[in-house]
């Protein structure tokens, strides 16, 4: 049976428990069974954020791949190696574009200028207890030859790009040592896409370099 957003949820009660750089919402619902007929009152816990956006940097003359490494509370905080691989992500601002915020993000986070941008898709990334949904790209990028270290003082953002062979980000992913799931995804889109990829782009960074 296909369900209705409105039809088939009743919310009972809401109220916020907690605000700060993330909110958290206490609610009662209950919604319709696939039997048709309807669960008992849920009570859930939600944490809200703005939109998020996340780009694979992805330079097709060279045929190289940005990442970047940098701490993550939650990671350690979980006993798991506190500093992940990832791709540059950040919050959507108020009044931004999707394809602003992922460029902008990309920029202050590794210093690179994305050139175009593709859309890969969006998902959410724990829809059980988040209501954060991610706006996935691929961006066109002049990749430097060495690592550097970049983000936002005011942030106290301390990240290290790792400019890298395709071929070398690959092997992370089939390794298993990406365990960002942003970062996997886009890395597992890539494998599927990367030959197109350069079909489009490798002929457009030609011609920049010419001009």
């Amino acid at each position: 049976m296909a369900f209705d957003n409105d039809a088939d949820v009743e919310l009972i009660e809401r109220r916020t428990e907690y605000a700060g750089f993330f909110r958290l919402d206490r609610l009662q619902l209950r919604h319709r069974r696939f039997d048709g007929g309807w669960t008992g009152p849920l009570v859930r816990e939600l944490v809200l954020r703005r939109p998020a956006v996340a780009l694979l940097p992805y330079d097709p003359v060279t045929d190289r791949v940005v990442l970047l490494e940098q701490f993550r509370l939650g990671a350690w905080i979980a006993d798991r190696p506190g500093w992940m691989v990832e791709i540059p992500a950040g919050l959507i601002d108020a009044g931004e574009s999707k394809e602003h915020s992922a460029a902008r993000e990309t920029q202050e986070e590794t210093g690179l200028d994305v050139a175009e941008l593709l859309p890969v898709g969006e998902f959410a990334t724990s829809p059980g207890g988040f209501n954060e949904w991610v706006s996935l790209f691929c961006g066109r990028v002049a990749a430097p030859s060495e690592g550097s270290l970049h983000g936002l003082a005011t942030e106290q953002e301390d990240i290290r790009i790792l400019p890298m062979a395709a071929d070398d980000a690959l092997a992370l992913l089939a390794d298993g040592r990406i365990q960002n799931a942003i970062t996997l995804i886009a890395l597992q889109w890539f494998a599927l896409n990367r030959a197109s990829l350069r079909r489009r782009w490798a002929p457009l960074e030609a011609t920049d370099s010419a001009l």
